[in-house]
């Protein structure tokens, strides 16, 4: 019998990794073996660590690189392209004939004799568009309304309240009388609809205003006629003597709320205006015809503003002013402006303009950067014909009075016209506003006018016609840089992020700063007291939330203020200005700072730049345009201060620079003497200007209250802090 013996080399080898083993095991062994070496991380975050330890640099590259992407949007803006295939525009030839225009014309006539000879037109003149409406084939309405007055409401701000419970004064002079009239589609169902608007004032009707009835007129009597009509028409003759958006606006709520037991009358008929119109000497056929009931077509798919313009230049072919611009920056869908454009220039001649600041037009500087941009784009095609860089100098600098135009009127959340009250109710609106050469007086020129503007309005209302649904295939975030070129949303939020990108990059670098630095007192203490300096954030946090707070007061103190009887708004600024620097004193006594440690400033300006880059970031969900300003001018005010005896005399008189230009009411005054606008001077215009923003709900209020202010009185905070 035999006996195998294991073998000495596999035994010791069995010793050797075993021993590997319990040494692996041990925590001394691993922690001598990995001394000296520090953790390796994954690359993301590698690049992070590295990103925040070159904040500084990282914060210059962004910012310039914001800076140069915003002069570079107008050479990177596309033509304009109708999107929805079945607009077709064009695609069909006018049918507004010789007989709509002459229709037309009488019915110019007739108002422009009874201007000049009856004494009650704000009777009168509904009474006669009324009855041309009828005699025309449609269903004819009068919709009487009260205005309402524009005040803050802080429980109203983002809401429409009730019609009945925000009348103030229920006088029979403040009633006024909208005409509505109503095609039924032959070939439709009734459940949409297409909105024409013409807004006039009975008690002062001018020529302009005649002519824009006559083009509705026209129109009218075309699609009573036709055949291919699948949309409900509407034709709302505006009562404007009180202002042409509130009378849309008064339209269009009772539009779409429903009424019950005669609601919407608001008692008009005790008013002697009202029971004046069944006693007109007009036919007595229109008293059977119009009644007071509110009829409703379908749902609005488009809606259009018809207006004439004064006349233009001596010489000038007609021309046409697009207006887009609803409240927060709301745009209608980009294919309304691209059909109406295109039928503008194409069908009828028309010169298409949009809104442009005409101060920078002579701009020295623009015309600069222009010439630069068109050397260097020179110099591309030179090295290769396909890279089509740079436009010409003057293609620039109106592009980007445009783009200022633009951006501006989307950032201070005003309407532009009446057509933003359809936007409140998401109907994609425009204003068409029509410049007639200045020989229009004439007759046969007169004809030509009411042929150009009818045939762009019928071109318009059968290509949106066509549609079998809602505008959605183009634009609704866009920036225009001329009637034919826009700039998308995926192109001009570049300059946005590239200017915010540094503030959660310098929170981050500020945090770890103050986190690894320590007090003096606390130098010489235990380590036990370690884990408490990740709380030292509570008192930065704690500033912060009581500014942020004084904010929200200071926002809600001008409806307190309006409270006063007989205050001229010079003394209601005065007050709204004491108010608030009392209020600030109270908060900052009873919570002021406790401490005057170095790394206290750094904590609160990491956190001043962290809430900066929310708040810019929930205000661009609002209103791009406003964050895209306010990012220009406060990214820079955070990430350069410093307290005063910690920076230079240099960077000190540089912080004090921003600050002056960075507060609301410096900031106004600045960029209105830089752009040229003239529009009254002193503190009333401040004054009245912050009073429109909140009398139209405008979001850009509640933006420089709850947000700018804030963030300019946190930094005054952090320039003066004791160190």
């Amino acid at each position: 019998m035999s006996i195998n013996y294991p073998n000495i080399s596999q035994t010791n080898r069995r010793k050797e990794l075993v021993a590997g083993r319990s040494d692996s095991r041990s925590p001394m062994a691993s922690t001598a073996e990995t001394e000296g070496q520090k953790p390796k991380h994954r690359p993301i975050i590698r690049i992070g660590i590295f990103i925040i330890a070159h904040s500084f640099l990282v914060s210059v590259v962004c910012c310039t690189a914001g800076v140069l992407a915003l002069l570079l949007l107008p050479v990177l803006a596309k033509k304009t392209y109708v999107s929805e295939n079945a607009l077709m525009p064009g695609s069909a030839t006018p049918m507004l004939s010789d007989q709509d225009v002459s229709g037309a014309t009488r019915f110019i006539n007739e108002l422009t004799s009874l201007k000049l000879k009856s004494w009650n037109m704000g009777i009168e003149i509904p009474r006669l568009i009324a009855l041309h409406m009828s005699n025309l084939g449609g269903e004819v309405n009068y919709h009487k309304f009260q205005t309402q007055p524009n005040n803050l409401h802080p429980l109203y701000f983002f809401t429409s309240p009730d019609a009945e419970a925000n009348i103030v004064n229920k006088t029979c002079q403040s009633y006024a009388t909208n005409t509505v009239g109503i095609i039924r589609a032959p070939r439709g169902d009734g459940k949409e609809a297409i909105v024409l608007v013409t807004p006039y004032n009975p008690v002062n009707l001018t020529q302009n205003e005649v002519l824009s009835l006559g083009i509705a007129y026209s129109v009218f009597s075309l699609l009573t006629q036709v055949s291919w009509l699948a949309k409900d028409i509407i034709w709302l003759a505006a009562d404007s003597q009180y202002g042409q958006y509130n009378s849309v606006a008064a339209w269009l709520r009772d539009y779409h709320t429903p009424s019950f037991g005669g609601h919407g009358k608001l008692h008009a008929d005790n008013c002697h205006g009202t029971s004046g119109m069944h006693e007109s000497k007009l036919d007595t056929f229109v008293e059977t015809e119009v009644s007071d009931t509110f009829r409703r077509a379908g749902t609005m798919a488009a809606a259009f503003v018809i207006k004439v313009a004064n006349t233009g230049e001596e010489g000038e072919q007609d021309a046409l002013n697009i207006y887009a611009e609803a409240s927060n920056g709301q745009m209608p869908n980009l294919d309304l402006i691209n059909v109406v454009s295109y039928l503008a220039v194409h069908g009828q001649g028309l010169r298409v303009k949009v809104e442009k600041l005409v101060s920078l037009l002579d701009s020295k500087w623009l015309n600069f950067i222009g010439e630069m941009l068109e050397s260097v784009g020179k110099i591309a095609r030179s090295l290769n014909p396909q890279w089509k860089f740079g436009i010409p100098v003057q293609e620039y600098v109106e592009g980007s009075a445009t783009l200022v135009s633009s951006l501006y009127n989307q950032a201070i959340g005003v309407p532009t016209g009446s057509h933003g009250a359809f936007r409140d109710y998401q109907v994609d609106a425009i204003t068409l506003e029509i410049s007639p050469k200045l020989s229009s007086s004439t007759k046969a020129r007169q004809t030509e006018f009411l042929f150009r503007g009818g045939r762009l309005i019928e071109g318009v209302v059968r290509s949106v016609n066509n549609l079998l649904e809602k505008f959605h295939q183009s634009f609704f975030l866009y920036l225009l840089t001329a009637s034919n070129k826009f700039i998308s949303v995926g192109v001009y939020m570049i300059a946005f992020l590239l200017l915010v990108a540094p503030l959660p990059v310098v929170a981050a670098s500020l945090f770890s700063d103050a986190t690894k630095s320590k007090p003096d007192s606390q130098k010489h203490k235990s380590t036990s007291s370690e884990p408490f300096q990740s709380w030292r954030w509570l008192y930065p946090t704690k500033t912060i939330f009581l500014v942020h707070l004084w904010g929200a007061i200071v926002s809600l103190l001008p409806y307190f203020i309006y409270q006063i009887p007989d205050c001229q708004p010079t003394s209601r600024l005065l007050i709204w200005a004491s108010l608030s620097i009392i209020i600030l004193a109270i908060l900052h006594s009873f919570f002021g700072p406790s401490s005057t440690h170095l790394q206290e400033w750094v904590l609160l300006k990491s956190v001043t730049v962290s809430s900066l880059f929310i708040g810019l970031c929930l205000m661009s969900v609002i209103n791009f345009a406003t964050a895209e300003i306010g990012a220009l001018i406060l990214v820079p005010m955070c990430l350069m201060i410093k307290p005063w005896k910690v920076a230079g005399k240099a960077h000190s008189a540089f912080n004090f620079l921003l600050l002056t230009i960075g507060f609301p009411g410096a900031a106004f005054f600045v960029v209105k003497g830089a752009f040229g606008v003239r529009n009254g001077s002193g503190l009333v215009e401040f004054w009245y200007w912050v009073e429109s923003l909140w009398a139209w709900n405008s979001a850009t209020y509640i933006y420089i209250c709850m947000v700018h202010l804030p963030c300019w009185v946190l930094c005054i905070c952090i320039l003066l802090h004791s160190c």
